[in-house]
């Protein structure tokens, strides 16, 4: 499997995820300025609220304008055994019930599921608990996920 396919997948509905986060900004500002939204009195919020509205939509592109910049510049690196784990790694996984599960580790903000072929990947960020749990790891090692409602265990069973 191509981890620079996989990155440019991600990259691609992150893109997807900025147009809808734009419009839905443009949307909001819209709304915000219109003329019937101006208040009549103290007790008349619509217009505040859909600035508070568009406000959020702003960060909200601006967030995933600075995941976009993040994932542009990553480049994953080849899996070196003396290191273990890092940022770029793709991992499989199995579970105590044997259920296998492919991670790809990336920069924070771009938690998805891809598809690859017939595999599913899901990419999660070296900050999440599973990720945080896995650097350094090696193919062969268990995985304790604590802080979990139900302690969970995996198998390292191949990286790339």
């Amino acid at each position: 499997m191509d981890k620079f396919f996989l990155q440019q997948q991600v990259l691609e509905r992150l893109a997807e995820d900025l147009l809808q986060a734009e419009e839905a900004a443009r949307v909001a500002h819209e709304t915000a300025t219109h003329e019937e939204n101006i208040a009549e009195n103290k007790y008349d919020t619509l217009g505040l609220e859909a600035a508070y509205l568009a406000t959020g939509q702003a960060r909200r592109v601006e967030a995933i304008c600075q995941t976009i910049a993040r994932w542009r510049q990553f480049r994953p690196a080849a899996y070196d055994d003396s290191k273990g784990i890092q940022l770029g790694a793709l991992v499989c996984l199995v579970d105590a019930d044997g259920k296998e599960q492919q991670l790809f580790l990336g920069p924070a903000g771009g938690s998805m599921k891809l598809v690859c072929g017939s595999e599913i990947v899901q990419v999660i960020s070296g900050d999440a608990p599973l990720g945080q749990a896995l650097l350094g790891r090696c193919e062969g090692e268990e995985v304790p996920l604590r802080g979990v409602p139900v302690r969970q265990h995996y198998e390292v069973l191949w990286v790339h």
